[in-house]
């Protein structure tokens, strides 16, 4: 009954955090286009992305479920912190590895785990269920994001639909460059940490080169493949559905993308 508008909450939510992402990191290009804050300005973006907010949160309140209500306004209490968090890290060359992975699980993998935990509340799926369901967009969401941080610096802009290169201008130290940082030369280290301390893209050949040879890029990927088998465990126990293997084939798309 309420699957449909659940479904716009969360997207709800999601827009709201994009428009906000690309207020604060001061994108220019989301999925191909201009984003809104490069059309319409700043202004116009927080007060859309507020409104979307605060609608999302009417339409629960009709839903009439404090289970609901508790875990939607948990995930965006969580997405908040973990926004903060990233901006803390931007230009911080000494965030490791379990400060990126739980800042990346707040911001952007807990709407994933909120997501997929809704259907089984609704439906009104054992604690264990639910549960797994959680831990599958979980796992689900930190793939996602871990392609991303490979993609920002292999996939083509019209391809990838933003700039490449963009964590790197924003000083973000995401998994390649943490991890090239441990295995490379003191020389090469030095260049890793100006490009993230100063957050731009001058140096992008010079980054790439450095977090190839140190093979960075395929232990993010690698560590992502990781997070999608994860996923897929967790549907283990649930019987044999056309749901059960469409979850299945987003966990494999996840790492499989392009884009």
């Amino acid at each position: 009954e309420h699957a449909i508008t659940l479904a716009a909450i969360i997207e709800f939510i999601h827009t709201a955090t994009l428009l906000h992402d690309d207020v604060v990191d001061e994108s220019e290009l989301r999925r191909g286009r201009e984003t809104a804050n490069e059309v319409f300005g700043n202004a116009a973006s927080v007060l859309v992305g507020d409104y979307l907010y605060s609608r999302s949160f009417q339409m629960m309140v009709k839903v009439k479920n404090i289970d609901v209500m508790a875990l939607l306004s948990k995930t965006t209490n969580l997405i908040a912190e973990g926004e903060v968090m990233q901006l803390l890290n931007c230009g911080s060359a000494d965030t490791t590895e379990a400060q990126y992975l739980e800042t990346i699980q707040s911001k952007t993998a807990i709407l994933f785990a909120a997501a997929t935990q809704l259907s089984a509340l609704i439906t009104e799926q054992p604690d264990k269920v639910q549960a797994q369901m959680y831990q599958y967009g979980l796992h689900l969401g930190t793939a996602f994001q871990l392609v991303d941080d490979v993609l920002d610096y292999t996939a083509e802009a019209t391809t990838m639909g933003k700039n490449v290169g963009d964590d790197l201008a924003e000083g973000k130290p995401t998994l390649p460059l943490i991890h090239s940082i441990s295995y490379s030369s003191k020389a090469d280290q030095t260049t890793l940490i100006d490009a993230i301390e100063n957050g731009n893209r001058d140096n992008l050949e010079a980054v790439l080169s450095i977090i190839k040879s140190t093979g960075s890029l395929d232990y993010t990927s690698q560590a992502a493949i990781e997070q999608s088998r994860l996923a897929k465990l967790c549907l283990t126990e649930l019987p044999e559905s056309e749901a059960k293997t469409a979850l299945m084939t987003i966990a494999d798309f996840s790492v499989n993308r392009v884009f």
